[in-house]
């Protein structure tokens, strides 16, 4: 059983940046890779990026490309998601989840994200 905390939201100016916490629990061991995703009020949910557990592949939404970054500590069971130069368009809930049995890099699905996290608001005005 896994369990995902996001922290770090809150609300901004345009132009501000923020970055997203993520603590894991439970078994971390069995993690492939890790997601940042987003949904707006009315919107449906989308993935905002992917980064593998242990060795190099991430995936970026193209709304965020050379803004955003997905990192992660290992040792700590914890992602982030750096995000700088925000947007009124980025204000939605960030939910992190976990994948276990791998995905397809050039384009994760929500459904290969078995557990999420309660998700952290947050609010970017212009």
């Amino acid at each position: 059983q896994v369990q995902l905390v996001e922290s770090g939201g809150g609300l901004v100016q345009a132009g501000d940046s923020l970055r997203l916490s993520c603590a894991a629990s439970g078994r971390t061991l069995t993690f492939y890779a890790m997601g940042w995703f987003r949904q707006a009020p009315g919107k449906e949910r989308e993935l905002v990026a992917a980064d593998r557990w242990r060795n190099t592949q991430t995936f970026y939404a193209d709304s965020v490309k050379g803004r955003f970054t997905i990192s992660r500590d290992n040792a700590k069971n914890t992602v982030y998601l750096q995000m700088n130069s925000l947007k009124p368009d980025d204000t939605a809930v960030y939910y992190c989840a976990a994948n276990m049995g791998g995905l397809d890099w050039s384009l994760p699905r929500k459904e290969n994200f078995a557990s999420w996290g309660q998700g952290t608001q947050v609010t970017v005005s212009s």
